[in-house]
């Protein structure tokens, strides 16, 4: 029914590739790949040498989110680094349409992001020109959050918004998602769960992924 896409933000980066790979061995498809600038976010985290060195490693799809106030002029760097979907913030764009066709053109999935406070309504018209949508459900910036309680509602709203277009765009959803909750995800109408602290914060991320994967019920995108 839905993917679950381990997000490296909160992996061990001493041994990134031993996270990736203990990841690729319990069956993940998707790595997600979150990227933060320390302006549009108050986090500092990774950049295109990361990516780069992560698709010369893993054949993963790699997931990457840009957290960044300057989407447009970085966009091409991360695509021509290796991601395979590119993530942007509908706050941080000023020409979304032109955007997400230069992402498509250069062969990767287009995909929007949506912070907690921003309205599904305002992708009625760009819905077509996107692979998937990205809810925030938490605040951007760090991971570990609590997750937002209404966010389900407005998977709902979405998934109603994409199926009145007859569309195909797929839902991900980012932030306070685990074994507990991914269940629900699904249900609301999710096909991509991120999950970062719940996976490479507990005991054994593999164990941990697996049981959300089934929780989730398995697909291939």
């Amino acid at each position: 029914m839905a993917t679950i896409a381990p997000s490296i933000l909160s992996a061990d980066f001493m041994n990134l590739g031993g996270e990736v790979r203990r990841m690729e061995k319990a069956g993940a498809q998707i790595l997600h790949v979150d990227v933060m600038d320390g302006h549009f976010v108050p986090n500092l985290t990774i950049g295109v040498p990361v990516v780069q060195a992560l698709n010369g490693w893993t054949d993963l799809s790699l997931d990457v989110h840009l957290m960044i106030a300057n989407p447009e002029q970085m966009a091409d760097l991360y695509l021509d680094a290796g991601a395979d979907y590119l993530s942007v913030h509908y706050e941080t764009v000023h020409h979304l349409d032109r955007l997400l066709e230069r992402i498509r053109e250069k062969g990767a999935r287009p995909g929007v992001v949506l912070n907690p406070h921003t309205p599904v309504s305002v992708l009625e018209a760009i819905l077509p020109k996107c692979h998937h949508v990205l809810l925030m459900s938490v605040n951007p910036g760090f991971g570990g959050q609590k997750f937002i309680s209404t966010s389900f509602q407005k998977v709902r709203r979405l998934r109603s918004l994409i199926d009145s277009q007859g569309l195909e765009v797929k839902i991900e959803i980012d932030g306070g998602i685990g074994p507990g909750n991914v269940k629900e995800a699904v249900e609301s109408g999710v096909d991509i769960v991120v999950a970062g602290s719940a996976i490479f914060g507990s005991e054994n991320p593999e164990k941990t992924f697996l049981e959300m994967q089934q929780n989730a019920g398995k697909s291939s995108d």
